[in-house]
C-alpha cells in the first residue's frame, strides 16, 4: 500500500464542511494554547526570544507573517513559522500527543497562521490546513515510536511532515502537489534528542526548523520540485530509516474517521510531560503530610522506561535543562509545594537546599508500570523521611491528559496567565474572541493585530 500518497490525498481533499464540530472547536483550542505559549516566551525565555525574533529579522518582508509579541515584525512565511514554533516552545509549556510524543501545536500552528496571513485567507482554511497538519504528524509519529525516540525528537522530525500537509494545504496543492511536500519535508526531517542533558536551545530550535521545513516544502512543491513518491514506506525511506520497529499501518488507520487531534493534551504544567504524573504524585504527598523538606532523606519515582533513560539527568544547569529533568521536577516540587513558572529560575535551581533533595531523588524504571505506556503515563512517588517514615503515591493520567482533560475554562485561564505580562486582560479576552471566531472570519487580520502588545 502508498500510505505516503493515502495520506497526501486525505490531505488535499479534506474540506471544512468534513470536520466534526468537535474537531473544528479542538483546532481553536490548539490555536489559542499555542499562541499563549508563545507569547510567554518574551517573559520566561527572553535570550531565546531575542534569537527567534532577530533570526527573522534576517528574511523581513512587507507583505509577510507577524512574529508573534514583536509589534511591527514581519517575515517571509517560512521564518515567521521558525520564529514562532522556537516561541511556542520556549518555556516547555505547549501541547502534546502522548502516543506519538509530539509538541503538534508548535509545528502546525505557525506554518497555519504565517501562510494564512500572508496569503489573507479566511479562518477556515487556517482551521483546515492545522487540522491536516496535526493528523499527519502524529500518525507519522506513532508509526516510528517508540524506537524512534532512542535519538530523535519527535517534535522536530514528525513534526516536518505535519508542518509540511499544513502548509501544503493552505496553498491549495492537489494530490500531487502535497505528496511531493511530504517526500520532501522528509528528506529534510532531522533534531537530535542530545539536548536533553545540556539543556541548550536546540529543543525550541527544532519545532521552529519543522515549521520552517515544512513551509519550505510544500513552497517548493508548488514550484514543481519532485520527491521521493513514497518518502514514508519505501524501504530506504523515513519509517525504516527512523525506526527499528516502523508499524506503517498506524499511516492510515482511521484516517478521516479517527480524529487525532481529539486526543490532544494541553500541559497544565510548564514541564516536560513525563514530569507531569510524578509532580502530580509529589504535591498530593507533600500537601496532605505537611511535609517538611529538610526532613526528606530520599524520594524515588517507580516509572515506565524512558524517563529513567531520557529524562532523568540532575546534572541541572540551565532552565531548558531544569524543565526536562524529572528528577529536578520532583524535587522542587517536594521543596516548594507547586510547580509554576517561578520554579524554574536559575536562583531556584541553584538554591542549596534543592540540590540536596535533587541529589537524593532518583528514577526507577518498572516493568509492570512500563507496560502501561504510551496509553497512561504513570509514576509512582515514594516519599522516604529521616525518620523512617515513607509515604507513596500514584499517578496514571497527568492532568491535561485526554483523560482527564483541562476544561475550557482551564485552558482560557492558563492563556491569560501565559499572556499577562505583554497583555492587558482586556487584549488578552479580545484575542481569545478573535481565536474562537476563526471559522467564520474573512481573514485572520483581526486575530494577528492583537499578537503583540
Amino acid at each position: 500500500m502508498n500510505e505516503t500518497r493515502t495520506l497526501a490525498e486525505f490531505v488535499a481533499r479534506m474540506r471544512y464542511e468534513d470536520l466534526p464540530r468537535a474537531v473544528v472547536d479542538q483546532a481553536c483550542r490548539i490555536v489559542i494554547d499555542t499562541v499563549g505559549c508563545a507569547i510567554s516566551a518574551w517573559t520566561e525565555d527572553p535570550e531565546k526570544s531575542r534569537v527567534a525574533l532577530e533570526i527573522a529579522k534576517l528574511y523581513g518582508a512587507d507583505l509577510g507573517a507577524s512574529v508573534i509579541g514583536a509589534a511591527g515584525v514581519k517575515s517571509q512565511p517560512a521564518f515567521a513559522a521558525l520564529a514562532n514554533g522556537i516561541l511556542a516552545n520556549a518555556a516547555d509549556n505547549d501541547d502534546t500527543h502522548k502516543r506519538a510524543l509530539l509538541h503538534t501545536g508548535s509545528v502546525v500552528v505557525p506554518p497555519a497562521l504565517a501562510l494564512a496571513e500572508s496569503r489573507q485567507l479566511p479562518g477556515r482554511d487556517l482551521i483546515v490546513s492545522l487540522v491536516a497538519g496535526y493528523e499527519v504528524a502524529v500518525r507519522v509519529g506513532m508509526a516510528v515510536m517508540p524506537t524512534h525516540y532512542r535519538f530523535w525528537h519527535s517534535t522536530a522530525t514528525n513534526g516536518t511532515f505535519g508542518a509540511a500537509a499544513t502548509a501544503a494545504k493552505a496553498l491549495k496543492l492537489d494530490v500531487d502537489g502535497v505528496q511531493r511536500a511530504l517526500g520532501l519535508a522528509g528528506t529534510q526531517a532531522a533534531g537530535l534528542n542530545t539536548f536533553f542533558e545540556s539543556g541548550d536551545m536546540t529543543k525550541s530550535i527544532h519545532p521552529g526548523k519543522a515549521a520552517c521545513n515544512g513551509v519550505l516544502s510544500a513552497q517548493l512543491a508548488q514550484l514543481g520540485a519532485t520527491s521521493p513518491p513514497f518518502i514514508l514506506e519505501h524501504p530506504k525511506g523515513y519509517l525504516n530509516a527512523y525506526s527499528t520497529d516502523p508499524k506503517p499501518q498506524a499511516l492510515v488507520n482511521g484516517l478521516g474517521t479517527t480524529w487525532e487531534i481529539l486526543q490532544n493534551g494541553f500541559k497544565y504544567f510548564p514541564t516536560i510531560l513525563a514530569s507531569h504524573s510524578p509532580i502530580q504524585a509529589t504535591l498530593a504527598i507533600v500537601r496532605k503530610h505537611s511535609i517538611d523538606p529538610t526532613q526528606i532523606a530520599r524520594i524515588t519515582n517507580e516509572t515506565y522506561n524512558t524517563v529513567k533513560t531520557h529524562f532523568s539527568n540532575k546534572d541541572v544547569a540551565t532552565v531548558m535543562a531544569a524543565r526536562v529533568s524529572v528528577p529536578y521536577c520532583i524535587a522542587i516540587s517536594a521543596i516548594d509545594r507547586k510547580l509554576t513558572q517561578a520554579q524554574f529560575s536559575l536562583a531556584r535551581i541553584n538554591d542549596p537546599m534543592v540540590r540536596e533533595v535533587l541529589a537524593n531523588t532518583e528514577v526507577a524504571a518498572d516493568a509492570e508500570l512500563n507496560k502501561l505506556y504510551p496509553d497512561k503515563f504513570p509514576a509512582r512517588v515514594t516519599i522516604s523521611l529521616k525518620n523512617g517514615v515513607s509515604f507513596q503515591e500514584t499517578v496514571l493520567f497527568p492532568k491535561g491528559d485526554p483523560q482527564d482533560p483541562l476544561s475550557a475554562a482551564e485552558l482560557e485561564a492558563k492563556f491569560r496567565e501565559n499572556v499577562a505580562a505583554m497583555l492587558s486582560p482586556a487584549r488578552a479576552g479580545k484575542l481569545l474572541d478573535a481565536i474562537y471566531a476563526l471559522p467564520d472570519a474573512r481573514n485572520v487580520d483581526d486575530l494577528t493585530s492583537l499578537l503583540h502588545a
